[in-house]
């Protein structure tokens, strides 16, 4: 028996976007994208590289990227007229942060469309929050290309209306890690560091998480992924930190 011929360059290409069904991806974004923009968004670097290096997303996540910054601030900008440049700043880079975008992306199962290659397939690269992030926005510059900026906009305010509503400098949709960094940098601390640790079979994991800054532990999280706990961590920290500053103000200047 002759041995299979593997496909390679667009013939892989093709046979993998034509393996699932993007229906269900399209019907959430709603919007009719061509196979060529979609496929293009889709193919992440590693795929490409591995198929006769392919064009991957990552000129189309660039674009998506500025799309979606514009978006989310003019929205701001009208929802909340009273606040000052610095609230609405920080809450733009909470919505649009890589944990925001992570978050949009498992909401619609973005991950079982991307297009990966083989080794990011065996580490987990569906649910990798960069991976998943820089995905989403690459297809928000694949719809501004096939359709303008009104419907990219539309799109986009539409996937993050309940974040857009509910944002707020000191609430839960914060990006707690980039608070904590920026409560270290006012006083003047190490910037924090991170350790995790997982219990339970692969396919149940419970993470638990400890944020350490000068060597105190000064957060605790738990989560169903790093991630989450993490952030929780974080959040914690923040709180004690701000609470207790002296535990580790003035820690980074010492280092030096």
């Amino acid at each position: 028996m002759s041995k299979k011929k593997k496909l390679t360059g667009e013939e892989a290409l093709f046979a993998a976007f034509a393996a699932v069904d993007h229906a269900p991806l399209l019907a959430q974004l709603g919007v009719e994208m061509s196979e060529e923009y979609l496929r293009h968004a889709l193919t992440h670097r590693s795929f490409a590289n591995e198929n006769g290096h392919l064009p991957n997303n990552e000129r189309l996540e660039f674009l998506g990227d500025a799309v979606l910054g514009l978006s989310v601030a003019s929205k701001l900008y009208t929802v909340y007229p009273s606040r000052p440049e610095s609230d609405i700043s920080k809450m733009r880079a909470s919505i649009v942060s890589r944990y925001g975008l992570s978050d949009i992306a498992r909401e619609i199962e973005l991950g079982k469309h991307i297009l990966l290659g083989k080794g990011e397939q065996s580490t987990g690269g569906r649910d990798k929050d960069s991976i998943l992030a820089d995905t989403t926005e690459a297809i928000f510059g694949a719809i501004y290309l096939q359709f303008g900026f009104e419907t990219a906009r539309e799109v986009i305010l539409r996937l993050f209306a309940k974040k857009i509503e509910n944002a707020s400098i000191s609430g839960r949709h914060l990006d707690w890690k980039t608070t904590l960094q920026e409560l270290c940098a006012d006083l003047h601390a190490s910037m924090p560091v991170y350790t995790a640790t997982s219990t339970g079979p692969e396919h149940d994991q419970t993470f638990s998480a400890v944020a350490t800054v000068a060597g105190v532990s000064v957060g605790q999280g738990v989560g169903h992924n790093k991630k989450l706990a993490e952030q929780e961590a974080a959040q914690q920290a923040f709180h004690t930190l701000r609470e207790t500053p002296l535990l580790v103000q003035g820690t980074a200047d010492k280092e030096r």
